[in-house]
């Protein structure tokens, strides 16, 4: 069990309740880490709306986005997060290492690469800036760095949180939902 407790689904909000199902069909974020931040309701309304803006909807790619999502995952070694899959997203299933070594991976185009170099700067730093931003300004609007760089600042924090918490899948039942979901191949279900 976590280190936070999760919220009973009756101690919920109708809209959250409507969120938390939202969460068991789709797979992003997990019930699990919502049923977590429902403990501060203002934190559970004002995440769902940082996530629908930045990673659900918006003017980037979302395959892109969870690309840069799954990177986060494994640099960070957050084994919850590593595990779930936006089920909207359409990417198949990647190595760990083609991941970790993206720059050297046949797996990624030049625009996807860009994106994760993004995800790996804004995780780690970068030494060449000039040139970090010269790549991205070729593949990416704007907008669309604006979002990719909001979207993996949340997500890198999220996902090292999640980690600390001690999370786990299918803790969590959302009126029985089959909250299957999203999770990766091999997940146990």
């Amino acid at each position: 069990m976590p280190r936070i407790s999760y919220v009973p689904m009756d101690q919920m909000t109708e809209s959250m309740r409507e969120e938390m199902r939202r969460c068991a069909r789709e797979g992003t974020p997990r019930p699990e880490s919502s049923a977590v931040r429902a403990h501060a309701p203002q934190v559970f309304d004002t995440f769902k709306s940082y996530w629908e803006a930045t990673f659900r909807s918006g003017v980037l790619d979302h395959a892109i986005k969870e690309l840069a999502r799954l990177y986060i995952t494994k640099t960070t070694n957050c084994q919850f997060c590593g595990n779930q899959r936006s089920s909207s997203a359409g990417l198949p299933e990647y190595a760990a290492d083609d991941l970790l070594n993206f720059e050297t991976s046949q797996a990624y185009d030049d625009r996807q690469k860009a994106a994760l170099a993004y995800a790996q700067a804004i995780a780690w730093g970068e030494d060449d800036l000039d040139a970090l931003w010269a790549r991205l300004h070729a593949h990416f609007t704007e907008p669309e760095l604006v979002e990719l760089g909001c979207f993996v600042a949340l997500t890198f924090g999220q996902q090292s949180w999640i980690r600390l918490i001690g999370i786990g899948h299918q803790e969590y039942d959302v009126d029985g939902i089959d909250a299957s979901t999203g999770l990766a191949p091999g997940v146990a279900r």
